[in-house]
Order: C-alpha cells, then structure tokens, then sequence
C-alpha cells in the first residue's frame, strides 16, 4: 500500500504497514485527497436530499395522493420534490399484480411534517373522518324486530307442517 495513511482522532501519520494509532489507538485511514478517500456526492440522491426542507421531514409516513400508475406517481413525486417535500409512492392494496409492475394505482406518501404543504400544493383533502360509532336502536325498535323474526319463523314451521301432513 502506497498511500499514506493518517489518523482521524488526533491527525498523526502512520506507515503502511501500521493498522492502528500509537498515540490514540484510531485505525488508520487513506489520507484526505487522495484516491480512495470519500469524495463528496453528486449524484442523484444527494442532488434530491438537498432539495429537502427539514421540517417537512417529520413523522410517520401520511397518504396525500393517490396516482393511477406509476409514472403518475413519478410526475407527483417530482412536484412534491421541488417544494422541497419528500414523498414516497407505493402500490395501493390489493393491487400487486407482478407481471404488470408500472400498471396499478399508488398511493403518495409524505412525512406528517410535510402533509399540509403537500395538501395545498396538490389541492387534495384530508381523508374523511372515521365513521361515528352507531347508537344502539330505540327498545320499542328493537321488541318490533323480535316480534317479526318470530312471526316468520311461526308462518315458515306452519308451511312445513301443512306441506307434511296434507
């Protein structure tokens, strides 16, 4: 190994044929500019990361859209992304058919943080609100319903019974 090698803890040398620091025990590295050493990205995942506002970041994945298929979900995605709002498409459920792997609705997903930034770009609406608990029927309701169950019952033994015996 030719290239020199330096520590990250503490900045001292080593040869190459050193693995650890003497001074502070850090393993050596390949040192800073040279081939091998971690260049920075700029590549497509970085380009998009940067795009991102922070705030819009946060929390459990929200759906705000649903894209017919998946280049639909791409041109969404894409609009989300220059607003600076992350977002992910998934395949609605009960649609996962593997031979047809662009065909089918998806759903756009976005952090909580981003949800009402996403909303407004997309003019889109909150999923309706969960159907309120049913009330009991009233007692006189219920005793009339009873009273039929049992009136039919009577009327369909009666049938069979004549259809027996005549």
């Amino acid at each position: 190994m030719s290239e020199p090698l330096v520590c990250p803890g503490c900045g001292a040398g080593g040869g190459s044929e050193e693995r650890f620091c003497a001074h502070c025990g850090s393993p050596f590295v390949l040192a800073p500019g040279l081939a091998g050493w971690p260049q920075p990205r700029d590549d497509d995942a970085a380009v998009r990361a940067r795009k991102i506002h922070p705030p819009y970041a946060e929390g459990e994945p929200v759906r705000v859209a649903t894209a017919q298929n998946q280049p639909e979900a791409e041109l969404v995605q894409g609009l989300l992304l220059e607003a600076g709002i992350p977002s992910l498409a998934r395949r609605s459920g009960g649609f996962d058919v593997p031979d047809f792997l662009a065909a089918g609705p998806r759903d756009v997903l976005v952090p909580r943080g981003g949800e009402a930034a996403a909303r407004e770009l997309l003019g889109t609406r909150p999923a309706a609100a969960a159907v309120p608990e049913r009330t009991p029927a009233p007692g006189w309701v219920r005793t009339l319903a009873l009273v039929l169950a049992v009136l039919v019952v009577a009327l369909v033994v009666a049938g069979l019974v004549s259809a027996i015996v005549g």
